[in-house]
């Protein structure tokens, strides 16, 4: 099985879809990405690359608003600094075991109906924190993100996100710490400069609802609304994902999966340069 990222340039069909949803137009293009190089050219206390290919991850997903986009920059760079002790010079070969012995996050090979990627998280049964933490998850979930940002299919159309409950147990909820879900939830809604446009909860039992009143306090109303809890009712998570483009895992006409993290571990070797890079950026270290 392989998995390969399409790092090339957007069809017209995701053209289209970028004017519409993120006012991708020339005209903004080239002014947003001005406004932004000058912005951080002015900015003294923020690193990083400002050539236009980098700059555009920023942009998308703040529809070229640049102060938006700036200030984006400054979140990441906040949180990086909030969160060095997981995140100072990570590297795909620092989980390299949590990647090949466990299966907590996973990619499907397939794009989901409307072309996004679709991210996996198994979250249930089969994860065992006492082999990988809360903090291992959290450092995968990042490494992912960063990969991803090197697809600019996937800039524009974003990702959906599958919490795969089943079998959870109070082993896994009470792996699940406070610091984790609010450092999840930080992450997702002020530090990650990939669109998320849905999260969707399946086969999760009663237990779940422990889970979910740790995160719930910290979920704003934008995200809320881009939540979707099914349960084992896999006609309601068709609702918002087509099955012809899911694996018979959730009730899809695609074969089940038969392939794990490990599968494309390789894939995030590939993105090691790009990876080793992008630790560099955030708040100019003081001379």
């Amino acid at each position: 099985m392989s998995f390969d990222l399409h790092k090339g340039p957007i069809d017209e069909e995701t053209k289209k879809l970028a004017e519409i949803e993120l006012r991708e137009t020339p005209e903004n293009v080239k002014n947003g990405i001005a406004a932004l190089r000058k912005l951080l050219e002015e900015e003294k206390t923020l690193y990083y690359r400002t050539d236009d290919e980098f700059l555009m991850i920023f942009l998308r997903p703040c529809k070229f608003y640049p102060e938006s986009a700036l200030a984006l920059m400054q979140r990441i760079a906040d949180f990086r600094v909030k969160n060095a002790s997981l995140l100072d010079n990570l590297m795909p070969q620092d989980e390299r075991t949590a990647i090949l012995e466990g299966n907590v996050v996973n990619v499907l090979k397939d794009r989901d109906h409307k072309r996004r990627r679709i991210l996996i998280v198994n979250a249930g049964k089969m994860w065992d924190p006492s082999k990988i933490s809360a903090d291992q998850m959290f450092r995968l979930f990042y490494l992912v993100h960063e990969a991803a940002l090197l697809e600019e299919e996937t800039q524009v159309r974003g990702v959906v996100v599958i919490m795969d409950f089943d079998g959870l147990s109070m082993k896994q909820v009470m792996g699940l710490t406070p610091s984790f879900s609010m450092r999840l939830l930080t992450f997702i809604q002020d530090a990650m400069p990939i669109r998320l446009k849905e999260v969707h909860f399946v086969k999760q039992p009663f237990l779940f609802d422990i889970v979910w009143r740790m995160f719930k306090p910290f979920t704003r109303e934008k995200l809320r609304k881009r939540m979707f809890f099914h349960g084992s009712k896999m006609n309601s998570l068709h609702s918002h994902l087509n099955p012809s483009h899911l694996p018979k895992n959730y009730g899809g006409e695609l074969p089940e999966i038969d392939y794990t993290t490990a599968d494309w571990y390789p894939t995030l070797g590939k993105c090691e340069d790009f990876i080793s890079e992008w630790n560099k950026y955030g708040h100019r270290q003081e001379q």
